[in-house]
C-alpha cells in the first residue's frame, strides 16, 4: 500500500509537469508559429526546413538541416527535381559587399553577420549563384526576414540559413584537397581574408577566392530540396490504438476489482453479518476516490508546476524528472506483473513478508521488482538511442493502467469538474499564455527547448515512420489519464448496474474519446504540425456524450450525484451478477 501511496503521488507529479497536446518532436519546431514574422510583396515564403545533402569528390557524404527563408525563390520539394550543384565559399567570406568572381550557378555559402539577409542574396545573386547557404553564429537555426523598410526585394535564388556546426562541417569539407589533405589555415585568415597570411602558408594567389577554389579543387556540391510532410503518418494510428488500448485495459481492470469487492459485500451482507465490512475487507485499501475540491486544486497546482518547469527547465531539472518518471513507472510495471502473474502464481501472491521501509510485500512482488527495477535503469541510461521510445512507452502505459486503478472519479459531477478544469487548463497553456510569456508554454516544456535535452519522458511516443524529416508522434499522459478517469467509472457503473455491454455507457464513453483523439490529429496535420491541445477535442466528445447518454436514458441524476446505481437487496444483486458471469 505504501509504494502505491507513492506511485499515486509520482503520478500526479507527473501528470501535472505536463502536455496535453500530440506532436511531432523534430527539428522542424522552427518553421512554427509563422505568423509571427511579417510577410509583404517580394518577402512572403512560408519558413519550411531544407535538406542539404552534400558530395565530396562525387561520393555521398553528410546531410544537414537548415531552414528556408521568407524572402527569395521556392525550394523544390522533391529529391529527384533538386540538381547536384558545385558549393564555393564566398570571397569576402559575409557577402556584405559584391564577391570577386563570378559563380557560374554555384551555391555560395556565406557567413551571417555585418549586413542584411537580403544585401548578402542581393549580391549573390548578382555574382550569378544559384543559391545561398548562410551559416550561423549559433547552434540553432534562424529565421531570415525582411526589415520593415526594405524595397530591393528582387531576389530569384533560394536563401537557406544553416547551423553553426553544419557550416563548420561544411567548411572542413572545401577546405580538404581531393586526396584527403586538410589545409590548416589559420582563424584570422577565414575572418579577414588577409592576402599576406594567406601567401605566408599557401602561396601566391590573387584573392582569397582563388585560394578557396584551387584548395577544394571544386570536389564539393550540394543538393538542396524541402520535402512534405505526408498528411498522416502510420505512427499516429499506433498512437491511437496504444492510447485507446491503454484506457481499455485500465477500465476493465478497475472495473473488474470493483466487481469482485461489490461482490465480496454482497455475500458478507447475504450471510447476515452485522457489522459493515471495513473497506479493507472489502479490497477498497488502494483506492483513492477523487473530489471536487481536489479536481478544482489540480489545475491550481498543475499551473504552478508548469511555470516551474518552464522557469527552470535546463539539463539537471530533466534529468530530476527521468528518476520521478522511473521511479513511478517501477510500480506502475511491478503492479501491472504482479496482477498478471498471480493467476498463475497465486500462492506466491498471496503469501506475504514483512520488508523494512516498505511494509508487508508478496514474495511474487519482491520476486518481479528487481526486473522492474533493471528494466528502468536500462531505459534511464540508453533513453538517447533509438529504439528507447519502446521502454518509455511501456513504463508510460504500466503506470497510466496502475493510477486509473488507483484513482477514481465517484461521480460524474467530480468528472465533470475535473474534465471542465483540464479543459480550460489545456487551452490556457497551449494558446493563451503565448500572450503572457510571448511563446506557448507547455510546447516548450514538452519540446524541452530550454533543456537541451528531447523533452520531458512524460508522454508515449512512437517514430513517425514515413516521415522524411523523422522525429516522433506523442501524446501526454493527461490526454490519456484524465478521459480515462470517466470511461473507467463508466465501466464500473455499468458493470455494477448490471447492464449488458451495448446497453450501458461505456462504449459510447470510449467511442467518443477514440473519436476525439482522431479529431485532434487530424487537426494537427490541418494547422501543419502545430502542438494542439487533445483535451479540446477530447473533452467536448468523452464528457458531452456521457452528459448527453445519462439525460437521454433518465440515468443523470443518480450518475451526477451518487455514481452507483439504486442498489436492490444483496440477494438479488448477488443474483444478476451471477447470471452475468
Amino acid at each position: 500500500m505504501d509504494l502505491q501511496k507513492l506511485c499515486f503521488v509520482i503520478t500526479v507529479t507527473a501528470v501535472i509537469s505536463l502536455v496535453c497536446y500530440p506532436s511531432s518532436v523534430t527539428a522542424g519546431d522552427i518553421v512554427h508559429d509563422d505568423n509571427l514574422a511579417p510577410k509583404k510583396p517580394g518577402c512572403e515564403n512560408d519558413f519550411v526546413l531544407v535538406k542539404v545533402q552534400t558530395w565530396v569528390d562525387g561520393v555521398e557524404d553528410a546531410e544537414f538541416v537548415g531552414v528556408g527563408a521568407r524572402f527569395g525563390t521556392t525550394i523544390v520539394s522533391k529529391e529527384k527535381n533538386a540538381n547536384q550543384i558545385r558549393l564555393t565559399l564566398s570571397d569576402p567570406l559575409d557577402c556584405c559587399s559584391a564577391p570577386k568572381h563570378k559563380l557560374d550557378g554555384d551555391v555560395i555559402m556565406v557567413h551571417r553577420g555585418h549586413c542584411k539577409f537580403t544585401t548578402k542574396a542581393n549580391n549573390a545573386q548578382t555574382a550569378g549563384a544559384s543559391a545561398l547557404l548562410i551559416i550561423n553564429n549559433q547552434k540553432e537555426l534562424y529565421k531570415m526576414v525582411c526589415e520593415p523598410d526594405e524595397t530591393d526585394l528582387d531576389i530569384h535564388i533560394p536563401a537557406v540559413m544553416l547551423p553553426q556546426d553544419a557550416g563548420s562541417s561544411l567548411e572542413k569539407m572545401l577546405l580538404t584537397n581531393s586526396s584527403g589533405k586538410l589545409f590548416h589555415i589559420p582563424h584570422v585568415v577565414m575572418t579577414t581574408c588577409c592576402f599576406n597570411v594567406l601567401h605566408t602558408f599557401i602561396g601566391q594567389f590573387p584573392s582569397c577566392g582563388e585560394v578557396f577554389k584551387n584548395i577544394s579543387l571544386f570536389a564539393v556540391s550540394v543538393q538542396l530540396y524541402s520535402p512534405k510532410r505526408p498528411l498522416v503518418d502510420i505512427a499516429e494510428v499506433f498512437l491511437w490504438l496504444m492510447a485507446v488500448g491503454t484506457i481499455l485495459c485500465a477500465s476493465y481492470w478497475s472495473a473488474w476489482s470493483a466487481r469482485e469487492a461489490a461482490i465480496e459485500q454482497d455475500k458478507l451482507l447475504k450471510d447476515a453479518v452485522d457489522e459493515i465490512p471495513n473497506e479493507k475487507a472489502v479490497g477498497f485499501s488502494t483506492v483513492v476516490d477523487i473530489n471536487t475540491t481536489s479536481a478544482v486544486l489540480f489545475v491550481v497546482i498543475a499551473s504552478c508546476f508548469l511555470v516551474i518547469l518552464y522557469k527552470l527547465m535546463s539539463y539537471w531539472f530533466i534529468e530530476l524528472l527521468v528518476v520521478l518518471f522511473c521511479i513511478g513507472g517501477v510500480e506502475g510495471l511491478q503492479t501491472c506483473l504482479v496482477a498478471l502473474l498471480s493467476r498463475w502464481f497465486k500462492h506466491a501472491g498471496e503469501s506475504y513478508i514483512k520488508v523494512p521501509f516498505f511494509g508487508a510485500l508478496s514474495y511474487l512482488t519482491l520476486a518481479v521488482a528487481p526486473f522492474c527495477i533493471a528494466f528502468a535503469v536500462v531505459w534511464a541510461v540508453y533513453r538517447t538511442v533509438s529504439f528507447a521510445w519502446i521502454g518509455q512507452d511501456i513504463l508510460g502505459i504500466a503506470l497510466i493502467i496502475t493510477v486509473l486503478q488507483i484513482v477514481h472519479v465517484p461521480n460524474l459531477k467530480v468528472g465533470t469538474v475535473l474534465l471542465g478544469c483540464a479543459f480550460l487548463y489545456d487551452i490556457f497553456w497551449v494558446f493563451v499564455s503565448k500572450k503572457v510569456f510571448h511563446e506557448s508554454v507547455m510546447i516548450v516544456v514538452a519540446r524541452g527547448d530550454r533543456s537541451g535535452e528531447d523533452g520531458i519522458p512524460m508522454l508515449l511516443k512512437i517514430p513517425r515512420m514515413f516521415d522524411p524529416w523523422g522525429g516522433y508522434s506523442i501524446i501526454g499522459f493527461g490526454d490519456i489519464l484524465l478521459p480515462g478517469l470517466l470511461i473507467a467509472f463508466s465501466l464500473r457503473y455499468d458493470w455494477l448496474a448490471t447492464k449488458s455491454l451495448l446497453s450501458g455507457y461505456f462504449p459510447w464513453a470510449m467511442f467518443a474519446y477514440g473519436l476525439g483523439l482522431l479529431v485532434t490529429y487530424v487537426a494537427l496535420n490541418l494547422m501543419d504540425g502545430h502542438g494542439q491541445p487533445a483535451l479540446l477535442y477530447i473533452v467536448p466528445f468523452t464528457l458531452g456524450t456521457f452528459l448527453t447518454l445519462g439525460k437521454k436514458r433518465g440515468d443523470l441524476r443518480v450518475l451526477w450525484t451518487q455514481g452507483k446505481p439504486e442498489a436492490p437487496c444483496p440477494h438479488v444483486r448477488l443474483q444478476h451478477r451471477e447470471e452475468l458471469d
